[in-house]
């Protein structure tokens, strides 16, 4: 397990540092961000001024240079807009965008794994096809299009639920979340189950494909011929074995989740990393938009590693293959 681990942790400093070159020169490349601080009445004197306190008056590589340098040392820039340290703003909308995204992945774990084992326990009843044809729509509708039918629907014509806005929050542990209280929760109703859509469409749909394939494998009919109960045999033999490839996946969905909240937060003006960065490209705010870049970036391989790992421990073929490789 410690050469399995060691060497994931190799390739993932790898992965980081290519990944770091690559989002730096994308967002060196787009736009020049003195256009949206510089007044239109500045003289020549005060744009050349802000070029160079800024740091843009450099060659790509130094800017590189001193960005990796800074980066290993925690520090990713200080935002031209906001005069903060990019970080910190980041770290400050976290806690917001997280919440959204782990109520929306209980949301298609909790329904979508039952839901596709009952369509993989009975493929030909009504409630089967009734289940995988409305996973479909999870899959087609556009997200955004989703989220303004919820509002109009859920916030505007029967007044449920708020439409916008993240509501109170409580400390926990020292981070702020609002799902300790109903008002807060009916604040996270709307955008958890808009963005967890298309996740229950997959998680149902890859519940069912594994149930399928387990319930004719050997130690299922032994398991039966034992006289092993079927609520025993759905809950231990066949669960455990579909939540090899659902953990795999969901781990890896997580950060997606997390990375593409963007629209979800928009429709919602929920304030969390996805809204800063929408405001951030606005105004061209190139240390934020690098910022928030690199800590998805280090979200996907921390997520890759964990899921690895787990993978592993469910399956120790896997790390045996890996040790003889």
């Amino acid at each position: 397990m410690t050469v399995f681990i060691i060497r994931r942790l190799m390739q993932a400093a790898v992965v980081v540092f290519f990944m770091s070159l690559l989002v730096f020169s994308g967002v060196y490349l787009i736009g020049d961000p003195v256009e949206m601080l510089v007044a239109d009445d500045a003289d020549e004197y005060d744009r050349e001024m802000v070029i160079k306190n800024l740091g843009l008056d450099q060659p790509f590589y130094i800017q590189y240079w001193r960005f990796l340098s800074a980066a290993l040392q925690g520090n990713l820039g200080e935002s031209f807009v906001f005069e903060e340290p990019a970080l910190l703003l980041i770290l400050d909308r976290m806690p917001a965008t997280f919440e959204l995204a782990v109520c929306a992945l209980l949301i298609a774990v909790v329904l979508g794994i039952p839901l596709g084992m009952w369509a993989g326990l009975r493929p030909d009843s009504m409630a089967s096809k009734t289940i995988m044809s409305s996973s479909i729509l999870g899959f087609s509708l556009p997200t955004f299009w989703v989220g303004i039918m919820m509002i109009m629907l859920f916030a505007v014509h029967l007044g449920w639920l708020p439409s916008t806005g993240r509501g109170p929050t409580q400390d926990l542990f020292g981070v702020e979340v609002s799902f300790l209280t109903w008002k807060g929760i009916s604040y996270v109703i709307l955008p958890a189950v808009n963005l967890s859509l298309f996740k229950l469409s997959m998680v149902i749909r890859l519940s069912r494909a594994g149930t399928r394939e387990v319930i004719h494998q050997d130690y299922i009919k032994f398991a039966r011929a034992k006289g092993v109960s079927r609520s025993r045999i759905v809950l231990v033999h066949v669960l455990k074995n579909i939540m090899i490839p659902v953990v795999t996946v969901l781990g890896l969905e997580f950060g997606g989740l997390v990375a593409f909240s963007v629209v979800t937060e928009t429709v919602f003006a929920w304030p969390g990393m996805g809204l800063l960065l929408i405001d951030s490209i606005g105004f061209l705010d190139r240390p934020v938009i690098v910022a928030y870049l690199m800590i998805i970036v280090l979200l996907f391989v921390f997520i890759n590693l964990a899921v690895d790992v787990m993978y592993s421990v469910l399956d120790p073929r896997v790390r045996l293959q890996d040790v003889k490789g």
